[in-house]
């Protein structure tokens, strides 16, 4: 269910509907978190000038954040980077070299052309640090974020009653 009446406030951007499967982690925890959203595929390659005209009309459409995922040669989030004031976080998509190639370029972009990067296949740490950001200026996100890693805390607590009791001849706890 769409919901078309919502101002997008993250953009997820991939170089390829291939990209989906990792992105969708992504795509749910924003939808967890109701932070509305908005997804497409564009191309530093292909769709150039779409690219750009994306990048340069974000801001004024209510885009907060962008998330931009990209493998092989991961131009797209300096591309987008390049023609925006809004911060860009990228996510570089495993290929080649484990997707090692593709982290290097998207960190590896020049003054003043900034993009955060996750790791490989990070897509959910993307949305996580998309709604901080959104969080510095929304309370509601704010405090569903704080929700959210106050459960992260509690997901190690429960692990740990349930190592222990765990039992072995020479385990000590």
């Amino acid at each position: 269910m769409t919901n078309k009446k919502m101002t997008p406030l993250v953009s997820i951007i991939m170089g390829s509907t291939s990209d989906m499967p990792v992105m969708e982690k992504a795509c749910k925890f924003l939808n967890d978190m109701q932070v509305p959203f908005e997804v497409n595929a564009l191309s530093a390659h292909r769709t150039p000038d779409a690219v750009e005209a994306f990048a340069k009309e974000a801001k004024q459409r209510g885009i907060k954040v962008i998330i931009a995922a990209a493998g092989m040669a991961a131009a797209l989030p300096g591309v987008i980077a390049a023609s925006t004031t809004l911060p860009v976080i990228g996510v570089p998509i495993k290929g080649m070299l484990d997707g090692l190639d593709a982290m290097l370029s998207i960190i590896q972009m020049p003054p003043g052309i900034p993009v955060a990067t996750v790791g490989v296949n990070a897509a959910m740490n993307a949305a996580i640090l998309a709604c901080e950001m959104i969080a510095l200026c929304d309370e509601d996100v704010a405090g569903k974020m704080a929700a959210y890693k106050a459960g992260l805390g509690d997901k190690i607590v429960k692990a740990n009653k349930e190592l222990a009791s765990i039992d072995y001849e020479y385990k000590t706890n």
